[in-house]
């Protein structure tokens, strides 16, 4: 099957330039036979229906004329709930028997805008006729009249559609190729030991370990555009925000295209932060697979620190009162996202006592399911 990479994202054909033709065909038949009295006006909305458009008008057999109506519905792979209409029809519809060409219909939002348009321009009759039509996100109750090929809810480029700009000129057309992929988000309270479960997980399942703490200090140690705005918070005792450490975030996706997944050590702490990791990841065609938590008692992290703390040289791992108060706030944020992704049926509990190779077995064991 023929693959194509469009920025980011990598691409599968899914309808040959053959089947393209024979829809445009069957819907170029019908309009002929519906408005051959009528010279219609064939409403083109661009940037998508153009090549769709022209196809339909070269196998027009009877008296039209042709406009363009330009709207913004889309960024990127998701579709924006706002449309703004950048460029008007002209000239005036009124009275007019008009056919709305579009590229595809999925939502139906550009359709409630664009007939919106037409009613107050005082149209005589409308028809919706569109290449590609997705029933299972349509909407709305307008009629589409005229439809080429009913296709499944997957983004698609090819013959007018695009991915950020591009993919518009093949005439074959291509769906989102959704490569399997394991991302975790991983937790542990202090001393469970989650730092070396990452790194072993990172490479028995060839992921890619994502440390906020560790983005953060590479950001403003090398004085990034991002590490320098999150900098400027921190010196005057803010909080960053979320925004800044997802674009970090996304920065480190974008930097391994060809992952098989990844492991988020450190993000999300709050339901917000998730819901933007999930907005993230969709982006990219992808999800959370897993919320995955080491659980240790709490007597046994406090000795395993105390013990650590003899050779770590680290202050807040000597003091008992200081370790005590970190596991409680780490309970503190872990409680709001377990709650979360429980209600998605992703969070995965793990014993965090036993051997590393023991905890590795458990982890691996819920891993492999996901």
């Amino acid at each position: 099957m023929d693959t194509i990479r469009l920025h980011d994202l990598n691409f599968e054909e899914s309808i040959s330039k053959t089947e393209v033709q024979q829809a445009i065909n069957g819907v170029a038949v019908r309009l002929n036979d519906d408005f051959k009295d009528k010279r219609p006006v064939f409403l083109t909305v661009l940037n998508g229906a153009f090549l769709f458009s022209a196809e339909l008008i070269k196998k027009f057999n009877h008296e039209c004329e042709l406009s363009f109506i330009k709207v913004a519905s889309y960024d990127g792979l998701t579709q924006n709930d706002e449309i703004y209409t950048v460029m008007g029809a002209e000239p005036s519809l009124k009275n007019r028997d008009v056919i709305v060409v579009e590229d595809i219909v999925d939502s139906g939002n550009t359709i409630d805008i664009i007939i919106q348009i037409l009613k107050d321009e005082g149209v005589n009759s409308y028809k919706i006729a569109t290449l590609f039509y997705k029933p299972q996100a349509y909407s709305k109750n307008h009629a589409i009249d005229y439809i080429g090929l009913e296709i499944a809810n997957d983004f698609i480029v090819g013959f007018g559609l695009d991915y950020k700009g591009l993919g518009r000129n093949f005439t074959s057309i291509y769906k989102l190729k959704n490569t399997p992929m394991k991302n975790l988000v991983l937790f542990g309270p202090p001393g469970a030991g989650k730092g070396t479960q990452a790194e072993v997980l990172k490479e028995k399942y060839d992921l890619v370990h994502i440390s906020t703490g560790d983005v953060f200090r590479y950001n403003i140690k090398n004085a990034t555009e991002l590490g320098t705005l999150a900098k400027s918070y921190i010196d005057k005792g803010q909080l960053v925000p979320d925004s800044v450490t997802i674009d970090m975030l996304n920065a480190e996706v974008e930097k391994n295209p060809e992952a098989k997944g990844f492991i988020f050590d450190g993000f999300p702490r709050t339901e917000a932060q998730a819901d933007a990791l999930a907005v993230l990841l969709e982006s990219k065609g992808t999800e959370v697979a897993g919320m995955v938590a080491l659980e240790v008692d709490d007597e046994v992290l406090v000795q395993r620190l105390l013990v650590r703390g003899k050779t770590s040289g680290r202050a807040d791992d000597a003091d008992e009162a200081v370790i005590r108060n970190r596991i409680k706030v780490y309970y503190a944020e872990t409680a709001i996202l377990k709650g979360y992704y429980e209600k998605q049926n992703k969070y995965h509990g793990v014993n965090g006592v036993g051997s590393v190779a023991e905890i590795t077995d458990r982890l691996s064991n819920v891993i492999d399911t996901l």
